[in-house]
């Protein structure tokens, strides 16, 4: 790997970690379906803290094997291969891991600048794919990463593993029936008291290590926090934003990071919904949280539960300076309700689990998952096109080629 003074250019960071070049397998080379007897043997490219978490996962799924794993970091490598299975290959290059024809499916958890490259020759060498969240690094790799997706007879699932979870299915549902009237806002938050580094062993490795804090290899908090909850906006409404604005900085944590330490965007929805988006990496009050605003009640999300406050209408009336049947107090909301969204005897679990799981039946049966690069796809333009109204000042507007056909 070439290190130049601390700084890898993306060129150089993507050659490091895809050295070597593959033969393209066709398609039909993995035209098979999975009996029950039949294992699933996954390769994991990239074993830092998030993919880690999900070769833990996957190792107390039955009928699945983690077969292989890939890093650049040492240290990296050897935690993957420790919570990997018996006999799992490790492997410094990812195209390396993807020429291993007994690997049927691949994980993708790497920095989102190395998405669109890693899953394009995922798909090449046959694999099926489920790449963590956001789709890719800008809006041209977007769709042409849909495109090749849309063209292959492969599963591929992106990692917003909340179109998984019965507490979003419970609320859109609420929605359906009309609980709430008229939605009118969403407000959305996903805030940390956190400076986002990770430590450093090697001050050569700074950008490898914290790459979330560099233009060159993410989107900043708008893609690696916000990115959950424009997904399930988009998902709630079942459309994407017509345009959107907001402004962001770096107003705290001044220790040489280029993406913003704080942003807030507003997105237009059709009929005028709006939705806000903001994310504080000074300040973890309330942490994660999304309210939907309605003319007959509001909705407040939490991480794993949810309350519906219904709207008063009526106020306590009275004599007011001398004025009789004046409003002596307004009451704008009722006491919060819990909703119920777990059926009897439904497993306590993450989301991440029920994401995970349906990947893996995806494949054995050939059904579309739920998080598809078709809606990940119009999640990942959203993001774009906020961090583009925060760097440029302007609004930006939802054009007819971002129109993802699924």
């Amino acid at each position: 790997m070439k290190i130049n003074e601390g700084k890898i250019a993306r060129r150089e960071f993507i050659s490091a970690t895809a050295a070597a070049g593959i033969t393209a397998l066709g398609l039909s080379s993995f035209a098979q379906k999975f009996s029950e007897g039949k294992n699933i043997r996954v390769g994991l490219i990239g074993t830092g803290s998030r993919g880690c978490g999900l070769a833990s996962l996957i190792k107390e799924m039955p009928g699945v094997e983690l077969a292989g794993c890939c890093d650049i970091l040492p240290e990296h490598l050897k935690e993957g291969l420790r919570l990997a299975s018996p006999g799992a290959k490790g492997y410094s290059d990812y195209r390396k891991l993807l020429d291993d024809k007994t690997i049927n499916s691949v994980i993708i958890a790497t920095p989102l600048f190395l998405h669109h490259a890693m899953a394009m020759d995922a798909i090449d060498a046959g694999k099926h794919v489920y790449l963590e969240k956001s789709l890719a690094y800008d809006i041209p790799q977007t769709l042409a990463l849909v495109r090749k997706v849309k063209e292959s007879k492969l599963v591929f699932q992106v990692g917003y593993q909340y179109r998984y979870y019965g507490l979003y299915h419970r609320v859109k549902e609420i929605i359906s029936q009309n609980w709430l009237g008229k939605i009118t806002h969403f407000e959305c938050q996903y805030n940390r008291n956190s400076n986002w580094r990770n430590p450093v062993s090697d001050p050569k490795l700074e950008r490898v290590i914290n790459w979330r804090m560099y233009r060159e290899y993410c989107g900043g908090p708008l893609s690696e926090l916000c990115a959950h909850e424009i997904d399930m906006v988009n998902y709630l409404l079942d459309s994407h934003p017509v345009k959107v604005t907001g402004i962001g900085g770096i107003d705290y944590w001044k220790d040489g990071r280029d993406t913003y330490d704080n942003v807030r965007t507003i997105y237009e929805y059709p009929q005028g919904i709006k939705a806000s988006f903001t994310s504080v990496l000074s300040n973890a009050y309330n942490g994660y949280g999304i309210r939907i605003l309605g003319d007959k009640a509001t909705v407040e999300i939490q991480r794993d539960k949810a309350f519906i406050y219904a709207e008063a209408t009526e106020n306590l009336k009275g004599t007011v300076d001398g004025v009789s049947g004046a409003t002596v107090k307004a009451t704008t909301q009722g006491k919060p309700v819990e909703i119920v969204f777990k059926k009897p005897g439904e497993e306590d679990v993450e989301p991440t689990t029920f994401a995970l799981r349906d990947f893996f039946e995806c494949i054995r049966t050939g059904k579309k998952p739920l998080s598809n690069a078709g809606n990940a796809g119009l999640s990942s333009i959203a993001i774009h096109m906020g961090n583009a109204a925060m760097d440029t000042e302007a609004f930006q507007t939802w054009k007819p080629e971002y129109d993802i056909q699924w």
